[in-house]
C-alpha cells in the first residue's frame, strides 16, 4: 500500500488529486488551453463571490465586448458596472475597471505575470494575485480559496473545518504540498481546488468518491467534530442594505438619464435606509449626482 506520504514528509496528496483531475475536471473556460491572461483575470474576480455557473455566460459577454485591459480601460467605468449586471458585490466591476486602466498605463496593456505587480493593481488581493501568475503564467505559487483550505484542514489537519484564514500560514500549508516542477504544480493548485469545489464539500462531503479517501487524516479519525473558531453567519439578504443597495443599483443600471429621487423613492419605502444605501452607492463610486438626479458613473 502506498505510504501516502511524499518526499517532503508532507502528506501525499499532489500525486492522486492530479490523476483524479485528470479524469473528473470540470471543461471550464479559463481552463482551455491559449486562455488569455486578461480573461483569467477578469474570470478570477467574477468568481470571488459568485458560482461557476453565473459566471461563465457573463465572462464571455465580457470578453467579446472587452477583449483586451484597453478595450475596457477605454470605456467609462459605468458600463463596466451596467454590464456587470447581476452577479453581484458591483464594486468588483469598478475595481476591474480600475485594474483595466493600471494595466494599460503601467504594463503596455499586457497583465503582468509578477505577484506583487498584481498585488499593485486596484480590486486584486492574495488570492487573485497567486491564481492568475499560477493559471495564467504557470508560475509556481500556492493558490488558496475556501475550497484549498477545507481540504488541507481535513485531508492534512484531520479536521472538519478550516479555522479562521491566515494568509501566511493558509500558504504555506499549500505550499509544502505543491510539486517543485511548475507545470504539475499549476495542475495540483488546480486540482485541490477543484476537489473542494464538487467532492470535498463543505456540508455533505463525497467521501466515497474521493482520491483521498485511504488517507485523509479525518476520514481516518472518524471524523471527529469540528471543535474550534466559527466564522459568523451573514445576516439574512432579505431585507438587508444590501438588498436595497442592489434594488437601486438595478434601477440606475437601467436607465441612460438621471434617475430622480422621486423614482428611487419607489423602489424602497423606508427612506431612512433607501438613504443610507443611497449613500454608500455614492461614497463607493457606483453612483454619481447628476442634474435631476442619480446616475452610474
Amino acid at each position: 500500500m502506498h505510504s501516502g506520504v511524499a518526499e517532503n514528509g508532507a502528506p501525499d496528496i499532489a500525486g492522486p488529486v492530479a490523476a483524479w483531475f485528470g479524469a473528473h475536471g470540470r471543461e471550464l473556460p479559463w481552463r482551455e488551453p491559449g486562455f488569455p491572461a486578461w480573461g483569467t483575470l477578469v474570470s478570477e474576480i467574477m468568481l470571488q463571490q459568485t458560482p461557476v455557473a453565473r459566471v461563465i455566460p457573463r465572462l464571455a459577454q465580457w470578453l467579446e465586448r472587452w477583449p483586451t485591459p484597453a478595450a475596457l480601460a477605454a470605456s467609462p467605468p459605468g458600463e463596466a458596472v451596467r454590464a456587470w449586471e447581476r452577479l453581484g458585490y458591483p464594486r468588483r466591476a469598478l475595481n476591474l475597471h480600475a485594474a483595466a486602466v493600471a494595466i494599460t498605463e503601467r504594463h503596455g496593456g499586457e497583465v503582468p505575470s509578477d505577484v506583487d505587480a498584481l498585488l499593485a493593481l486596484p480590486g486584486v488581493g492574495d488570492y487573485t494575485a497567486r491564481a492568475v501568475a499560477a493559471f495564467a503564467f504557470g508560475k509556481r505559487h500556492p493558490v488558496v480559496d475556501t475550497n484549498v483550505r477545507r481540504v488541507i484542514a481535513r485531508a492534512v489537519d484531520g479536521q472538519g473545518q478550516a479555522g479562521p484564514p491566515s494568509t501566511r500560514r493558509d500558504l504555506a500549508a499549500m505550499e509544502a504540498l505543491l510539486p517543485a516542477d511548475e507545470a504539475e504544480s499549476k495542475v495540483v493548485n488546480a486540482a485541490v481546488m477543484e476537489l473542494g469545489a464538487i467532492v470535498c464539500v463543505a456540508r455533505t462531503p463525497l467521501c466515497d468518491s474521493c482520491p483521498l479517501a485511504d488517507r485523509c487524516a479525518w476520514r481516518l479519525a472518524g471524523y471527529p467534530p469540528y471543535e474550534g473558531r466559527v466564522a459568523p453567519k451573514q445576516k439574512s439578504w432579505e431585507g438587508s442594505d444590501r438588498q436595497v443597495r442592489g434594488l437601486l443599483l438595478a434601477e440606475l443600471r437601467a436607465a441612460d438619464v438621471p434617475v430622480t429621487a422621486a423614482e428611487l423613492e419607489r423602489v424602497w419605502p423606508d427612506d431612512a435606509q433607501r438613504e443610507r444605501a443611497l449613500r454608500s452607492l455614492l461614497h463607493d463610486g457606483l453612483a454619481v449626482a447628476a442634474e435631476g438626479g442619480y446616475l452610474l458613473p
